[in-house]
């Protein structure tokens, strides 16, 4: 299926109406709390799994789900996911400069220093 979405920077998660999601077939996997602009706090459904490919580059997802015939919207998440990034200039999507072949995930580590000790912590420390 074939979807026009907006890409929104602001947002997290990929967005899709009630309508297409029961089209693709996608369970409901869980519920979160979700914050809008405005500050409403409300009760979501997450529906998965679902591959979106966005610039020749696909990743598996869950969505939340809107209301019928409301906006699909990409995230960060999947920007994230497909290592693509909105140039600021031209506010078209791209693939980041960087990787413009394949999607590059960054793995951060923290290397203790004596890793051969694991250190116990307790409740009041």
């Amino acid at each position: 299926m074939e979807v026009e979405a907006v890409i929104d920077t602001g947002a997290t998660m990929v967005v899709l109406p009630r309508d297409i999601v029961e089209e693709l077939g996608l369970r409901k996997m869980r519920e979160v709390k979700v914050r809008y602009a405005n500050n409403k706090v409300e009760t979501k459904p997450i529906y998965g799994v679902v591959n979106i490919e966005l610039k020749g580059r696909s990743a598996n997802l869950d969505v939340l789900v809107e209301e019928k015939g409301s906006q699909p919207l990409i995230g960060q998440v999947l920007l994230e996911l497909l290592d693509l990034i909105v140039e600021p200039k031209t506010r078209k999507l791209i693939p980041n400069p960087a990787s413009p072949e394949m999607p590059m995930m960054e793995i951060l580590m923290a290397k203790a220093y004596n890793s051969r000790y694991a250190v116990r912590m307790s409740a009041g420390c």
